[in-house]
């Protein structure tokens, strides 16, 4: 099959990547300078978007920001609504599409105007988290508030858009569910792993090394079908989750989802039989989903770093993934994956290496 890709980053190059080894052929559009790429070109061809369109069989994104031009051009050549996911960059959409498939979440309202916000955080009976309806990511187009800071003062920078106010969740850690969903409706996914932030970032993933409990691995398979389901979803689907309580009183709540291929998930191109990218390009065109056997693995991303160490490309239990991008903090310019044997060894690596390859600020 022909695959045309909106954007050309890191993600739309390691699609671009496994649709090849899968037999497939492709090309990216980016989004930057909307001209049409071969993989890992810097010369991009003398083609437009609407020859693009018509030489691909199906078109799909490398993130869910995708313009209006390419949703006009290429309508009948995605396999869904790409207006019902270009929907989700909106925080308000997406909590709705929450509610509305019945799946747990934080208890949230919306805002248009600062008036609005204020009059929300007057009446907030304890902590909350304020965050921008569109863009704010990596912890950007977020704030916090408690009962008795100033208001005025946070009202000031949040309610310069519209936005949303959860409740702050006391949560016990961060998990995410990473799967596929194919045409006909069938899914496979891979197991809960257990995200650790930094400054809002994530800093690095365990990929089949912490254990999970049934009812929580159950919790979360059914808010995947759910929403899947109700976009009628095809390809890879990611759910972050917060995990509160512990025991047997714990349960998920969702925090956001990410309709592609995601950050947590690059540990797959390690530690699966199949990766999340091998998944997403089974799915779009009609292959069939595998059965996956797991390896414990821990994805460290690069941060803002000037490369990774010399050290790690060539250690023989790690695999190493550039963006050739300009490295700035905050950026995330790579991710190491690396073999290990369980929890505690995985925490050796990051007190090892991630102060090394994660600038920040």
């Amino acid at each position: 099959m022909k695959l045309l890709f909106s954007g050309d980053g890191q993600l739309g190059q390691m699609l671009g990547a496994s649709a090849i080894s899968h037999g497939h052929e492709c090309l990216l559009y980016s989004t930057r300078i909307e001209e049409i790429k071969p993989l890992s070109a810097q010369v991009s061809l003398p083609w437009s978007l609407q020859d693009a369109v018509a030489w691909a069989d199906v078109v799909s994104w490398e993130h869910e920001a995708i313009p209006a031009n390419v949703m006009a051009a290429a309508r009948d050549k995605f396999l869904m609504d790409p207006a019902r996911i270009q929907s989700l960059t909106d925080r308000r959409a997406e909590k709705k599409l929450f509610d509305d498939c019945r799946v747990a979440t934080s208890p949230w309202q919306s805002y248009n105007t600062p008036s609005e916000l204020e009059k929300i955080l007057r009446q907030a009976q304890r902590g909350v988290v304020i965050k921008a309806a569109r863009g704010g990511y990596d912890g950007k187009g977020q704030w916090r508030y408690q009962p008795g800071d100033d208001i005025a003062a946070v009202v000031s920078e949040a309610g310069q858009a519209p936005g949303i106010v959860e409740d702050l969740i006391p949560f016990v850690k961060e998990v995410s569910l990473v799967g596929a969903r194919a045409k006909d409706g069938s899914t496979c996914s891979y197991p809960l792993i257990t995200n650790v932030h930094r400054q809002g970032i994530l800093s690095y993933s365990l990929g089949g090394i912490d254990t999970v409990p049934a009812a929580i691995a159950a919790q979360a398979k059914e808010a995947f079908q759910r929403l899947t389901d109700a976009l009628k979803y095809v390809g890879v689907f990611a759910i972050e989750f917060f995990v509160v309580g512990e025991g047997a009183d714990a349960q998920l709540l969702i925090n956001e989802v990410a309709p592609r291929v995601h950050n947590s998930g690059h540990w797959t191109m390690l530690g699966a039989t199949c990766s999340q990218f091998d998944l997403h390009i089974r799915a779009l065109t009609g292959m069939p989903l595998p059965q996956l056997s797991i390896a414990p693995t821990l994805m460290l991303n690069v941060i803002g770093a000037q490369q990774i160490p010399a050290g790690l490309w060539h250690h023989q239990d790690a695999q190493c993934h550039w963006y050739n991008k300009t490295p700035q903090p905050g950026r995330k310019v790579g991710h190491v994956n690396i073999r290990t044997a369980n929890h505690d060894t995985a925490m050796q690596w990051v007190e090892q290496w991630a102060d090394n390859l994660q600038v920040l600020a």
